[in-house]
């Protein structure tokens, strides 16, 4: 499963063999080699002459509620037609063998629940869930109307994506739960994550404060990097299968 061209060091395997917490956070990279467009990257084509500013956040839904819908529909499509890749399967195998396991991700797209991952945080919520812009509440199915956004069965009002927006909080449970797991863990792994992003690039921080071994996963340096007790650079989809190989020999 791992490379043997990336060098794991021996105490880091054994950290991880002996952990009895481990916490991950993903964050884009780990999705962008599935094929994955970054947020920025989905900036093509149609969509090109928008601003971010101007489809992800709830002042644009509530100036332009259909462009903004159409906009993750694509997305959606995008998306679709992603599959996950070793370092999704990686942490699958990780979560199998450690007696505690904690993901956190920064991604929406839910590939890591399609790898096999049974427990995710998802700190910006998912393109694949639909809830009422009004009362919050998550929506499975609605009449098909024809309107765009569609409506909400209970209240009537209009249907958005379950997605955090710029200039919105996370949601309050999830980021609870990841920072209670950023301080219980023994060793912390942050994968393709800019480190930039708050609150979730505060995580593998209270982690080390917390005593945990931090290990960073990604091609290029990030604002993390000197924190961390490892720097392992690479790809996430290569890097992750040689921890797990040199952890537990599969």
């Amino acid at each position: 499963m791992g490379s043997p061209s990336i060098h794991i060091p021996p105490a880091l395997a054994q950290a991880l063999r002996s952990a009895r917490h481990i916490a991950v956070l993903t964050g884009a990279g780990v999705s962008a080699e599935s094929g994955v467009p970054t947020f920025r990257d989905a900036q093509t084509g149609l969509w090109a002459k928008y601003d971010l500013e101007e489809l992800a956040t709830p002042q644009a839904f509530q100036r332009s509620p259909r462009l903004v819908w159409e906009w993750y529909a694509w997305r959606r499509e995008l998306v679709a037609a992603a599959r996950p890749n070793p370092g999704h399967y990686a942490l699958v195998e990780m979560e199998n063998r450690a007696p505690n396991f904690t993901l956190i991700t920064q991604n929406v797209d839910q590939l890591h629940q399609q790898a096999g991952s049974r427990r995710v945080i998802e700190l910006h919520g998912s393109l694949w869930r639909t809830k009422c812009s009004r009362e919050g509440r998550v929506v499975e199915s609605w009449p098909e109307t024809g309107d765009v956004p569609p409506r909400c069965p209970h209240c009537s009002d209009l249907l958005r994506p379950d997605v955090v927006w710029f200039g919105e909080a996370l949601p309050e449970r999830e980021l609870m739960e990841a920072f209670a797991a950023a301080q219980q863990c023994d060793v912390f792994i942050a994968a393709g994550t800019s480190a930039i992003v708050q609150p979730a690039a505060s995580l593998p921080l209270l982690a080390a404060r917390s005593g945990a071994v931090l290990v960073e996963v990604n091609p290029q340096e990030t604002p993390l990097t000197g924190e961390a007790d490892y720097f392992l650079q690479g790809p996430s989809g290569s890097v992750l299968p040689a921890l797990v190989q040199a952890a537990w020999g599969v």
